[in-house]
């Protein structure tokens, strides 16, 4: 087992209303608060855990799901190392704007390599009574667009919040295994090329 510990960047977008914050503070504090206000900008916590044997620090950053807050979340995009794309069940127009945010994620993230990049869908709010999107409809969508894993989640019961977190660290673990990816936080690579300058924490 590996002494060392990675840093690994996730970032959480969708819709406002979906259920990003509630999804980040009951996988990280194990709690649920039905009177969560609507992020401004972006929030992030940190979460230490072990994946097959790897110890990783997860810093999760939840964004501002409101057209008029874009340009307060558009600059964290950068240095992300795995993106969950969350839609709420019971909210169809949440799922259609899945491929927006998708979009927006590439172009200011800046990424290299879309059809490789760690995508994880998340379809929150399973605890509702009256769904709007079908398990078939969205495993469908995920399919047709790059082969993602999908998870139907409640941030209200806890219902496959850590399994879906726990994924999307091993799909960034697994291409760290095909190139250099991760920052060992007890380490220096000297061989490393810098990240952009204009990259936040």
């Amino acid at each position: 087992m590996s002494s060392k510990s990675s840093l690994l960047k996730v970032i959480l977008l969708g819709d406002g209303g979906v259920g990003k914050s509630s999804l980040m503070n009951r996988y990280v504090t194990n709690k649920f608060d039905a009177h969560l206000f609507h992020t401004i900008g972006v929030e992030f916590l940190n979460k230490d855990l072990e994946v097959d044997g790897r110890t990783v620090t997860l810093q999760i950053w939840d964004t501002a799901g409101q057209e008029r807050f874009r340009s307060l979340r558009t600059p964290f995009y950068r240095g992300s190392d795995c993106c969950l794309l969350t839609f709420s069940v019971d909210d169809s127009q949440s799922f259609h704007n899945l491929v927006n945010w998708k979009k927006e994620f590439i172009y200011y993230a800046d990424v290299k390599e879309p059809e490789s990049f760690p995508f994880v869908v998340l379809g929150n709010k399973l605890d509702v009574s009256e769904r709007q999107v079908s398990s078939e409809e969205a495993q469908e969508w995920c399919m047709e667009s790059g082969g993602y894993p999908y998870f139907e989640t409640s941030a209200k019961d806890a219902t496959n919040v850590a399994v879906a977190f726990e994924e999307a660290v091993r799909r960034v673990l697994s291409l760290e295994d095909r190139h250099e990816h991760l920052i060992p936080t007890d380490t220096v690579n000297l061989h490393r090329k810098p990240r952009s300058a204009t990259q936040c924490c």
